[in-house]
């Protein structure tokens, strides 16, 4: 299997300091990763630098084959990269197809636009009936649909997930991860970043571990499930 994104030596700093202290992961084509630890590893940092939104002070990333670095933010987007944000980001005084519509802004294929729409409406049946509900007035697990499905319209080779359960309903939370399996099914390369490392791990092929800005573990999910320092510190063993 080819890598669709190696990272190396990654090091990104803010405000005196060095959130990633030089880290190293890759994810194959076709593969969902996860990335887990504590608050302030790195998460969500490592996600923002791949997204173009951080720029880091070392390091190379190479994604489908070319240095991902020299790309600006709206050219990663138009190369198959998108992000579900932290705390979703949705539109709030958009409609929620108007959200989605924003997904496809980087396309010129408008036929299939409405096709690939109706796609995600079967997908997240829930959000066709609230099609034209302002996405502000729907619920946080409705806002991470309207969110994932607005990332899926840009038809990204790499989804980045950034805490896609936070805040959710444990109804909700089985939900979210019923779809990102179904994501990950259809062929869709997915870093993955979540608080809840049993189900991030449950999900994924292989994993992370993240402390204090530098990978500590990694291995296949059902490696670090059975290490005894990932049941201690994120398991609850």
């Amino acid at each position: 299997m080819m890598n669709l994104l190696t990272i190396e030596n990654l090091k990104v700093g803010y405000g005196g300091i060095q959130a990633l202290k030089g880290i190293s992961l890759e994810v194959a084509s076709g593969e969902l990763v996860a990335l887990i630890g504590s608050n302030g590893a790195g998460k969500t940092t490592t996600l923002k630098a791949l997204a173009g939104l951080l720029h880091p002070a070392a390091g190379k990333v190479r994604y489908a084959g070319k240095s991902l670095l020299a790309c600006a933010a709206h050219q990663r987007v138009c190369d198959g990269l998108a992000l579900v944000p932290e705390g979703r980001g949705v539109f709030a005084r958009l409609s929620v197809e108007e959200n989605l519509q924003m997904g496809a802004y980087t396309r010129s294929d408008t036929a299939q636009i409405g096709t690939d729409l109706e796609h995600k409406y079967a997908l997240f049946p829930r959000l066709a009936e609230r099609r034209t509900q302002l996405a502000g007035t729907l619920s946080g697990g409705e806002q991470q649909m309207v969110a994932m499905a607005r990332a899926l319209m840009s038809r990204p080779k790499l989804l980045m997930l950034d805490e896609p359960s936070m805040g959710l309903a444990p109804m909700m939370v089985a939900k979210i991860f019923e779809t990102i399996r179904d994501i990950s099914a259809q062929g869709v390369s997915i870093l993955l970043v979540e608080q809840n490392a049993r189900l991030a791990l449950e999900v994924a092929q292989r994993g992370y571990v993240l402390e204090s800005g530098l990978v500590t573990l990694s291995g296949a999910s059902s490696e670090l499930l059975g290490s005894d320092a990932v049941q201690r510190a994120y398991l609850g063993g």
